[in-house]
């Protein structure tokens, strides 16, 4: 009996000692990657985090995640290299929004391409405008006629008010090619809906000396009837700023399936932003919108200014018989940033592109 309990003794202790060699190993073999620099060798035995930050995969963590975890990495560097400021997107509060980031397993992964939208309809200049009445017009004469409207500068009562129809429409967190089958493109969250664009183009504006003031309501917290509630703002804004000129109503487009979303993006100083389209409507003869010559007047220059300062900007302007609320001014126009694929940095850059167009328009 004494022979046998030396023998498993002998036995455990020759098992020890071998793991104890091949830890020894492992480790020794690890060691150059650990203090590797190269985010692929990180990559491959962590994920990342949204704050681009690692953290240790569990044991019991599957390969599917880890694969991902690769992928984000990589678009999150993309990203960081296309957005205007490199802390964007750390600055917001992601808590009650959609993470592209975040642990999705379980959900079904669509994709989201980019695409540039350019050359349909009648050419006028450097841009187009999808004419879609049955009439066909002198784009190029309504371009060249002056402006029916003067913008003061430098002083304190506003200008321009900026506003949303549809305050809750929402933008892509980060700058990534695929969405989670949770992601829900609307949200109060301002730091990813188009107030946030809205609040770019107002700091924009009021550095060159433009007042301008943004209406954040909420007008689309039921989608019927958004457009008579977002009137309604404008005229109450209108009668506390008398001076008001230009009214915008920033939207964003949606283009694509359910499993397969667009985003129509450009290119300016190396930085990547989301292309936009303006909406101009005109009467159809019933005389239930008689200033639209004077609405498109102020579209075309805005439409041409964007393409000479950043080639690529617009998408074809649209034209039809609508009115929305153009019929409030003759400054209110309809401009849609991008769609829902695009991510908040691109869209918020192209907001601060559009308040240089509109302060070189409104100057």
């Amino acid at each position: 009996m004494k022979r046998k309990g030396k023998f498993i003794l002998t036995i455990k202790t020759s098992i020890s000692f071998a793991l104890c060699i091949t830890a020894f190993f492992c480790i020794f073999l690890r060691l150059p990657q650990f203090f590797s620099q190269n985010p692929a060798v990180l990559a491959a035995a962590s994920f990342t985090l949204s704050d681009g930050t690692y953290k240790l995969i569990d044991s019991d963590q599957t390969e599917n995640q880890e694969d991902n975890s690769v992928v984000v990495k990589k678009n999150q560097i993309e990203s960081t290299a296309s957005t205007p400021s490199d802390n964007a997107s750390k600055k917001r509060d992601k808590s009650n929004y959609y993470d592209s980031f975040a642990d999705h397993t379980g959900e079904n992964k669509y994709e989201i391409s980019e695409n540039s939208y350019f050359g349909a309809g009648t050419q006028v200049k450097n841009f187009y405008v999808k004419n879609k009445t049955d009439v066909n017009y002198d784009f190029s004469k309504y371009l060249n006629s002056p402006l029916t409207f003067n913008v003061e500068k430098n002083v304190d009562s506003p200008q321009v008010l900026i506003y949303h129809t549809h305050t809750t429409e929402g933008y892509m967190d980060e700058g990534v090619d695929y969405f989670y089958e949770s992601f829900y493109s609307r949200t109060e969250n301002s730091d990813f809906n188009v107030v946030a664009v809205g609040n770019k183009i107002t700091e924009v504006l009021n550095s060159k000396g433009i007042s301008t003031y943004h209406d954040t309501t909420i007008h689309d917290a039921t989608y019927e009837g958004a457009y008579e509630r977002s009137g309604n703002s404008v005229n109450e804004d209108m009668k506390k700023y008398k001076d008001i000129k230009v009214v915008l109503d920033i939207h964003r487009d949606a283009l694509g399936t359910e499993d397969h979303k667009i985003k129509p993006v450009f290119t300016y100083n190396g930085k990547k932003a989301a292309q936009i389209m303006i909406l101009s409507g005109c009467d159809d003869g019933s005389n239930w919108f008689p200033n639209w010559e004077n609405n498109l007047n102020f579209a075309l220059k805005i439409q041409n200014k964007a393409e000479e300062l950043y080639p690529g900007m617009t998408r074809p302007l649209s034209f039809d018989y609508f009115r929305y609320n153009e019929y409030i001014c003759d400054g209110s126009l309809l401009i849609e940033i991008g769609t829902d694929a695009n991510s908040i940095d691109e869209v918020e850059y192209s907001g601060e592109l559009l308040a240089n167009v509109l302060a070189e328009v409104l100057s």
